[in-house]
């Protein structure tokens, strides 16, 4: 595969970093980036090819990656528009959905809308796909092996649960980190200092997942497990429940999958 990124920001960084990390020829990448500066760091870390303009010279390869923020990519489809004929396109900014995006691309079918997280950058992403019907098998393949590069993916058959997806995967990582920070206060008040209580939340959090993880069993036993009956963790379970932690995390999710369907049908209007 050849591969051209349109953009080189965090997660174009971190999809190369990938596919290096997993015998990809560097070789075979180039990199489209504005920045004089983005440019010359990414050409020194990677040993890509960097460009400062959408052209024929910088689209020689078969797939392209569009990692621009979505209020940008109407304006770089525009600069595409006549250039990617049976080309690969994978798109990875949130939000424009495959049908406004292939329009935007005067029609293109070859279309893969992605839809990674941050955990990417260090290469413990979960990434959200879904095809247009024109994109062949192959392409397909091509497709889970680019964003297969930064962690674990999934395929949609329906578009719409990308909104869905937005909502847990993408935002998730927030979420997690929400929780971590509340953890770490809880430790400030009960005594620890900033650099203790990091190392306990940090290292609990991981130590649940990996476990949760290599587990045959679903999280509420695990979690029922822990939870003594008369101990402290019941109290603290008990308190949360109280509180209707997990009634609010749902709710949140579900205001996050709702602003995701917004911001899709507000970027659609673009164009």
């Amino acid at each position: 595969m050849n591969i051209t990124f349109i953009g080189g920001g965090n997660m174009a960084g971190a999809l190369i970093t990938g596919l290096l990390q997993k015998g990809f020829d560097p070789q075979h990448i180039g990199v489209v980036e504005i920045s004089a500066e983005n440019r010359a760091r990414l050409g020194a870390k990677f040993g890509v090819a960097t460009y400062a303009a959408v052209g024929a010279p910088a689209l020689a390869g078969d797939i392209v990656v569009l990692a621009v923020k979505p209020q940008q990519l109407f304006e770089v489809a525009q600069k595409l528009r006549g250039l990617i004929e049976g080309k690969l396109v994978i798109s990875i900014a949130a939000g424009v959905r495959g049908a406004d995006l292939s329009r935007w691309l005067g029609g293109h079918a070859q279309l893969v809308r992605a839809m990674p997280n941050t955990p990417a950058m260090v290469l413990a992403g979960v990434t959200g796909l879904h095809a247009l019907p024109g994109v062949a098998e192959s392409q397909r393949r091509q497709a889970e092996t680019v964003l297969g590069a930064v962690g674990t993916t999934l395929w949609l058959d329906d578009e719409s649960r990308m909104d869905a997806v937005t909502a847990i995967s993408g935002s998730g990582p927030a979420y997690v980190f929400f929780f971590i920070e509340a953890l770490q206060e809880a430790a400030v008040q009960l005594g620890f200092s900033p650099e203790e209580a990091r190392v306990l939340g940090l290292e609990t959090f991981a130590g649940a997942v990996a476990l949760a993880g290599q587990s045959s069993e679903d999280v509420a036993t695990l979690r029922a497990r822990v939870t003594s009956k008369g101990g402290t963790t019941e109290r603290a379970i008990q308190s949360m429940e109280s509180a209707g932690i997990k009634q609010a995390i749902v709710a949140a999710a579900k205001a996050a999958c709702s602003r995701s369907q917004e911001l899709g049908d507000e970027l659609g209007k673009m164009g």
